[in-house]
């Protein structure tokens, strides 16, 4: 296989997983994991990506007190999060969000199972390891773009480990207590949550794909 195959191979069958054994990953695969990620590339090289790791007892403690701040607190991001998502954007999302929803049984104007099922992230889909991922402040929306790529690369690396992954936003809409709980520096940005581990695989809410966008929709030839 082609270098590119093997790519391709990896971007297409990497997906948001929403269901872990409890199964730890080996050190040694994580750090493999982190060594690759490590090489994307970044504004002026300033690699601002960190990443804060946890084993299963780290993990569960931090579970235990997101759910705790989850239930009581108004969710605050470092990061601006977007105003809307128009036109196309939006389709995308509400596709995908039904995708979810009809794979796992959720009905349409069930707001109480959608809510239980959107809750699901503040446990980490029961993944065993979680990596908070963070970037400087003073390095703005350039920082985080750079830490996009790192992020694209921890999920790559961590499929062709055979490592399934999901990157959480609604992680970092606790950014305070995630700090605090991490003893991350208050010059940082919380910018997201990499819960990963090994999927269930038969279980309903891995059993759908998204969609991708054509190569017409996204790609603009000047002559």
């Amino acid at each position: 296989m082609t270098d590119i195959n093997v790519l391709k191979h990896l971007l297409k069958t990497r997906y948001s997983c929403r269901a872990f054994r409890p199964d730890p990953v080996p050190k040694e695969t994580i750090e493999q994991i982190v060594e690759a990620a490590r090489h994307v590339p970044s504004w002026c090289n300033a690699q601002p990506w960190h990443v804060t790791l946890t084993q299963p007892d780290a993990t569960d403690r931090f579970r235990a007190g997101l759910a705790e701040v989850v239930a009581n607190d108004a969710p605050e991001l470092d990061l601006t999060g977007p105003d809307t998502y128009p036109g196309v954007y939006g389709d995308r999302r509400r596709t995908c969000g039904w995708q979810l929803y009809e794979a796992v049984g959720v009905q349409k104007g069930d707001r109480q199972a959608s809510g239980a099922q959107m809750m699901r992230n503040f446990v980490l889909f029961d993944a065993p390891h979680v990596a908070i991922v963070s970037s400087p402040k003073a390095l703005g929306g350039y920082g985080a773009m750079d830490t996009g790529g790192f992020v694209t690369a921890f999920a790559l690396a961590a499929r062709a480990l055979g490592v399934d992954t999901i990157a959480q936003a609604a992680i970092a809409s606790y950014a305070d207590f995630v700090r605090k709980h991490f003893d991350i520096g208050e010059d940082r940005m919380v910018l997201c949550a990499i819960s990963f581990g090994y999927a269930v695989d038969d279980h309903a809410a891995n059993s759908f794909r998204t969609e991708r966008a054509s190569l017409d929709e996204i790609l603009d030839w000047h002559q």
